[in-house]
């Protein structure tokens, strides 16, 4: 049986998640700039990428800017001249030698799909690519702000379908469990996205381990610090 992550990021997830947009992508490259202007140069990894609305605005300042992500769909998905820049691969077993990049940026929480040892292990790879100095961005979820806020089920419409989602925390991750029908034809299809769960503590616990050293915490993408009642969790590190 695939995992949840090879089936599920498709044009479906596209749709559902269309508020995710250019506008928001602008906000948040604009604040790593800033807070890591290191990222406008060298080669930059945009780490499951998607259809690239994150690369595509970073890549306006930084050429060498290139993404890769898992999902086939979402790199079709991506603009035209964009996918030059696009590589389809596994995040754990990316084509790259160690000390190769100046950045790696990962975007909308695409950290914690697997189970811890392979979460951990994976962070140690990943920083083992930058060069001394290189910046590693992580924006995630505020795992404390969920556990506090989670509403367990809710249904919208949008475009023709009914999307009933029911949300739970099982052991030390978190489940999204999505129905999709479309109106017109009664087709049904179900839906799961998991996530470990990381406190704040464990984020820079795990990046230090990896050998990441701090440089600052966000709590969103307007560049306000981090606290307990932020919607996101950004960590910027720098390859120690």
């Amino acid at each position: 049986m695939a995992d949840w992550f090879e089936e599920w990021f498709d044009e479906d997830y596209a749709e559902l998640y269309a508020h995710r947009d250019t506008t928001e992508a602008h906000r948040a490259v604009e604040l790593a700039l800033r807070v890591a202007p290191e990222l406008a140069a060298g080669p930059v990894l945009d780490l499951g990428c998607g259809s690239g609305r994150h690369l595509e605005v970073l890549r306006g300042v930084n050429p060498e800017a290139f993404g890769m992500d898992l999902s086939r769909a979402l790199l079709g998905l991506a603009p035209t001249e964009l996918r030059p820049w696009l590589l389809r691969g596994d995040m754990r077993a990316l084509p790259l030698r160690p000390g190769a990049l100046s950045g790696i940026c990962l975007w909308f929480t695409p950290f914690g799909y697997f189970e811890d040892q392979e979460n951990r292990s994976l962070l140690r790879r990943l920083a083992g690519l930058l060069r001394p100095g290189g910046i590693f961005l992580l924006d995630y979820l505020n795992a404390d702000l969920v556990a506090r806020t989670l509403v367990p089920e809710d249904n919208a419409e949008r475009k023709g379908t009914r999307i009933r989602s029911r949300r739970s925390i099982e052991g030390n991750r978190l489940l999204k469990r999505l129905t999709l029908t479309r109106l017109d034809t009664g087709e049904v299809r179900e839906a799961l996205e998991s996530v470990q769960l990381y406190h704040p503590a464990e984020l820079q616990e795990l990046a230090q381990a990896a050998g990441l050293r701090v440089r600052t915490v966000l709590g969103n993408y307007t560049g306000e610090p981090f606290t307990s009642d932020s919607p996101r969790w950004i960590g910027v590190f720098e390859r120690t």
